[in-house]
């Protein structure tokens, strides 16, 4: 295909990424609390997504994105990603409660730990990687070695740069509008992340349900 096919493949994967990253989720609940209180809370949840997302890619390509398809395997994410998911809402409404405290400022390792745990247990993330993340990854192949860590990188830097502005954004929200919309923002995140818990939880039980109707 040459250079310009490279380059309107990348063009493409790059419209497509932001498209897949901008859409709501528990990523982006959780990525605006954190940035309420700390500004580069989205760098470090997208180096949490990039630990689980990179070698995602690799495994995809090979075959892993089969495995995905399966009811079961979709199952026992679901219910692992829902109760992460009730847990850290918890978390981000008790933080709600204190957000008129001085507290001090969480581990940085917190935020990537999280950016991975939230990818790791999210069907959602995983099933996009198993059927429109395969499509371009497998084009990327396809044109090269080049192509492909190009298409990774690229990918990953849409991550990078949306979740560093949603919580740029937050932080410098909540510190124009002060400590009230900082408790406003933490409880709505967290209201979010439960209902995303709950739809998580919801689509596991109904695949097993339909697994032991079979």
């Amino acid at each position: 295909m040459g250079e310009m096919g490279l380059v309107s493949f990348l063009a493409q994967a790059v419209v497509i990424s932001f498209s897949g990253v901008m859409a709501p989720g528990p990523v982006t609940a959780v990525t605006i609390g954190l940035g309420a209180r700390h500004r580069h809370a989205g760098a470090l949840v997208a180096v949490g997504h990039g630990l689980v997302e990179f070698p995602l890619m690799v495994l995809i390509v090979l075959g892993v994105g089969r495995l995905l398809e399966l009811p079961a395997v979709r199952a026992g994410i679901g219910l692992a990603g829902g109760v992460m998911l009730v847990v850290m809402a918890g978390g981000l409404l008790a933080q709600a409660r204190r957000a008129g405290e001085v507290a001090p400022a969480a581990p940085r390792r917190g935020p990537v730990l999280t950016g991975a745990a939230l990818s790791a247990g999210n069907p959602y993330f995983l099933l996009w990687w198993a059927t429109v993340g395969l499509a371009l990854a497998s084009r990327a192949v396809a044109l090269g070695a080049l192509a492909f860590v190009l298409f990774a990188v690229l990918h990953w830097l849409c991550d990078l740069l949306w979740l560093e502005a949603l919580s740029w954004s937050a932080f410098h929200g909540s510190k124009l509008l002060g400590r009230r919309s900082q408790r406003v923002v933490l409880a709505l995140c967290g209201a979010a992340l439960a209902v995303f818990g709950g739809l998580f939880l919801f689509g596991a039980g109904r695949e097993l349900w339909a697994l032991l109707r079979a």
